[in-house]
């Protein structure tokens, strides 16, 4: 029985490798997070800033990047991408939040907290991610128990 191909000759080269073309992007999701949240304080730190940051648009790609590839690997492995979708999701609407979250504590002149919960929400995609395309690593030991 031959598999359905949903985006023809693109899944002949990326369908192999999406896996690890998540994993990267997650990796390069955190880099863009640690560029925008230095962004953020160096914006809270002027004095004549006005009371509102202004959106990291390379975060806010890399997030939208990772979002479509969460859902590239869902019409590729149904189960793997479901969870993965589910989780980058979380991810997304932990980010908007937290950007809101960065904004209130500016207005209240408070200091800038780190973004928590975007953090730990990342840490759960990249552990999802990396057990999806790092799996033969553990296999072995895997397999022996279960």
């Amino acid at each position: 029985m031959q598999l359905l191909s949903m985006f023809g000759p693109v899944d002949t080269f990326v369908a192999p490798v999406i896996e690890y073309v998540v994993l990267a992007l997650v990796l390069v999701n955190m880099g863009t997070r640690l560029f925008a949240y230095r962004d953020y304080r160096s914006q809270a730190r002027e004095d004549d800033r006005e009371e509102y940051l202004d959106r990291n648009y390379l975060h806010e790609l890399s997030n939208l990047v990772l979002v479509l590839g969460s859902f590239y690997l869902l019409t590729l492995h149904h189960h793997a991408g479901m969870v993965m979708s589910t989780l980058v999701l979380g991810l997304f609407l932990t980010d908007f939040f937290e950007f809101e979250a960065r904004e209130v504590e500016l207005r209240n002149g408070e200091r800038l907290s780190k973004p928590n919960g975007a953090l730990v929400a990342w840490a759960l995609v990249l552990l999802y991610a990396a057990y999806q395309s790092l799996f033969y690593v553990i296999a072995p030991f895997w397999n022996s128990i279960v």
